[in-house]
């Protein structure tokens, strides 16, 4: 008996400007979101740096190739450190981009840079 006072028509009104509001809400998160996503977009677009092509490495870890200026440098993430673990030329590069042509994959170039490491190593 607490909606005796309240008439059908009056619910139906509040049902309306409640579910108006909804949509009007979830509409402005939507322009909002996508706006930032392409203000944020536009300002990564001009800089210098890149990822190239990333593999996972394990939990939390990661192996980059990042295009730093004119550099391309092979990275390892982890979860709190990050360590360089070589640099390509551009032409080992074009190698990894036509890899079923040349039959080299990321695996292989990151097993040829750890042998040529270990070499200047010693």
């Amino acid at each position: 008996m607490l909606t005796a006072g309240v008439s059908t028509t009056d619910s139906y009104v509040q049902f309306i400007t409640v579910l108006i509001l909804f949509v009007f809400v979830l509409a402005v998160t939507y322009v909002t979101t996508r706006w930032i996503a392409n203000y944020q977009k536009g300002k990564a677009a001009g800089g210098n740096l890149e990822i190239v092509e990333a593999i996972r490495a394990g939990n939390n870890k990661y192996i980059q190739i990042v295009r730093a200026g004119s550099k391309y440098l092979i990275i390892g993430v982890g979860k709190d450190e990050i360590h360089m673990l070589g640099e390509l030329s551009e032409d080992e590069l074009v190698i990894l981009k036509n890899k079923s042509s040349e039959g080299m994959d990321f695996g292989s170039i990151l097993e040829k840079l750890k042998k040529q490491s270990g070499k200047d190593n010693d």
